[in-house]
């Protein structure tokens, strides 16, 4: 039996290797382990089809998430029509084709594990 160690990373959001930046939100990047890991602070009056879309060139949102959601709500609707709130301390595993915005004055604070490599990304 073989066993695979992983080097030891303890990184911080604040140092992040990437910042995307767009209208009423922005994500922070970090590579860790290998895999990037994203954190999106997105404010209120953000809405994917209105401040991502443009740079993601697509209708519905195509990048597959699983999320742990900080704080906030985020209203996610998919192309199914499947919606619902995510709201702190809950986790979404979304696939490709969904919409969502933020609902109420507090930010939505995500921390996406698999779905930040391309996301916001032009």
């Amino acid at each position: 039996m073989t066993t695979t160690h992983q080097k030891t990373e303890h990184r911080d959001f604040a140092d992040a290797d990437e910042v995307r930046t767009f209208e009423h939100g922005a994500m922070e990047v970090l590579t860790v382990g290998g895999d990037d890991i994203g954190r999106m602070t997105l404010q209120p009056g953000w809405r994917w089809s209105n401040d991502v879309k443009p740079i993601a060139g697509t209708d519905l949102c195509e990048a597959p998430h699983f999320q742990y959601h900080v704080s906030g709500t985020l209203h996610i609707v998919m192309a199914d029509g499947t919606e619902f709130d995510a709201t702190a301390g809950q986790l979404t595993s979304l696939p490709s084709g969904h919409d969502a915005w933020v609902v109420g004055d507090e930010p939505a604070v995500i921390v996406d594990f698999y779905g930040a490599s391309n996301w916001a990304k032009g």
